[in-house]
């Protein structure tokens, strides 16, 4: 089993202010829609975005404001690279806020904020490696690395394609084998001072998109991966496993050529 990652979810306190902005500043489109009982999900991506990559799947649920924690860092999408000065100032001039500019960051990456909080790294890349704004990785936070790296090469299959180990911290980016360039990576950031992470409730989750989601649960569960939300309490359309840090990771079955995206 090693599966594309389909999309990251995160949870917003002004469904339409979000989609203005990610709309407006990212140039994304909304792929799908579902309304439910107090609840909206919405998915959004590049209009050229590539069958390999990611989605950003954006819940409403009424009247609740979602709290950012520190175990989810951020996504990152792509800009062409030498072209990351450029793009920062358009974010600017389109009046999002300065947080961390390209000179804070050596000129080689940036940060900013959406509405809610969310971090948004920016990225440069090969134009041929993912359309304008696609999602590059989604960075999570873990307290041991070892078990987070053996967390997904073993459960999952996936690959460690990139490592970057500094004096206080290190990053690790796992991804499917033979993933397209398009696709999305997950970026481990491990801290070496043993400090613990609030999961908050503003990021949802990471999805791994399966061919067959009761084969490949059974597979997880014969890895030992936890028993969270199993296919037959979810109508047998997705379920819901978790690292060994609490961050939740969705399995779905996906028919990219059908009229909804949603399996329910």
């Amino acid at each position: 089993m090693d599966g594309t990652l389909d999309h990251t979810m995160i949870r917003v306190s002004d469904l339409e202010e979000s989609l203005d902005w990610y709309q407006t500043h990212l140039e994304y489109e909304e792929k799908d829609r579902f309304e439910g009982d107090g609840f909206t999900i919405v998915y959004l991506g590049p209009e050229d975005m590539h069958d390999e990559g990611a989605m950003l799947e954006i819940t409403h649920n009424e009247g609740e404001e979602p709290e950012v924690g520190d175990a989810w860092g951020h996504i990152a999408v792509r800009v062409p690279d030498g072209e990351l000065e450029d793009y920062y100032q358009q974010l600017l001039d389109e009046d999002v806020d300065d947080y961390r500019d390209p000179e804070s960051c050596g000129g080689d990456y940036a940060f900013v904020k959406d509405p809610d909080g969310h971090e948004i790294e920016i990225v440069q890349r090969d134009p041929d490696e993912g359309a304008l704004w696609s999602i590059d990785h989604t960075m999570i936070r873990v307290e041991d690395a070892d078990e987070a790296l053996g967390f997904w090469t073993r459960k999952f299959e996936y690959d460690e394609v990139g490592r970057w180990e500094a004096d206080t911290f290190a990053n690790y980016f796992v991804e499917p084998r033979d993933a397209a360039p398009e696709a999305m990576s997950v970026e481990l950031t491990y801290n070496y001072d043993g400090r613990s992470y609030d999961m908050g409730d503003a990021w949802g989750h990471l999805c791994v998109r399966v061919d067959d989601l009761q084969e490949d649960w059974e597979a997880l569960l014969e890895r030992e991966a936890p028993d969270y939300r199993d296919p037959e309490s979810n109508d047998n359309m997705y379920a819901f496993t978790t690292d060994q840090d609490g961050h939740e990771i969705e399995l779905i079955e996906r028919d990219l050529e059908a009229d909804s995206l949603f399996p329910f």
